[in-house]
């Protein structure tokens, strides 16, 4: 009888040592968890970290546009000063670049209603008397609002110019002979100077009505 009870015994605590090793294996899968837990604590860190980055770099666009949005106005007040230097003309004050303008204006105008009555089959050159006329008229109103400061005389006037350079221009690319050559680029120099010139004038005229 008493050996049975103590091999009962024995038995016994081979379980509990057995139980005891369980624990052990839980509290050793515990600590591998907990590990895998702080790894991702560590991860999280490291994206909190890039996050912080991030905002930095976005901190530093913001300072670009903060220069920026200083730059523009001062670009603005340079521009209000440039115009504030430009006196309005006088009533009776004509540029020289004007009285060109003006004078250029009257000679084509009369150069293109002699051409359209002297001309004769100025139908098959691709012309014609009524528009002769429509286009001497044109000219004459510029011209007569030049002299009286219009701005959109003048703005009128530019726009000829400009399209009588790029005529001339394209000329001067297939001029065939010396001469023509150097009447294509004296008209584009005449007509560049006049071109800037009435520039001025332009914002003299915007100062007077202001």
């Amino acid at each position: 009888m008493t050996g049975r009870s103590d091999s009962a015994e024995a038995e016994r605590a081979d379980v509990g040592t057995r139980s005891d090793g369980g624990e052990a294996e839980r509290l050793a899968v515990g600590t591998r968890s907990d590990g895998g837990e702080a790894e991702r604590l560590a991860v999280g860190t490291r994206s909190d970290g890039g996050e912080a980055e991030r905002p930095a770099v976005g901190t530093r666009d913001d300072g670009g546009e903060a220069e920026r949005a200083r730059t523009r106005p001062e670009r603005g007040e340079a521009e209000r000063l440039a115009r504030a230097t430009l006196a309005p003309l006088a009533p009776d004050e004509r540029p020289p670049a004007l009285l060109v303008a003006t004078v250029v204006c009257l000679v084509l105008a009369a150069a293109v209603l002699v051409g359209a009555l002297t001309i004769h089959d100025l139908s098959k050159r691709g012309g014609s008397v009524p528009g002769a006329i429509v286009l001497g008229g044109v000219l004459v109103m510029l011209a007569r609002g030049m002299h009286t400061h219009r701005y959109w005389a003048v703005l009128g006037f530019e726009a000829l110019l400009a399209f009588q350079i790029v005529v001339t221009s394209l000329a001067l690319i297939v001029a065939s002979t010396i001469t023509a050559a150097a009447l294509c680029l004296a008209a584009i120099g005449l007509g560049g100077w006049l071109f800037w010139k009435l520039v001025r004038v332009m914002g003299r005229i915007q100062a007077g009505e202001r």
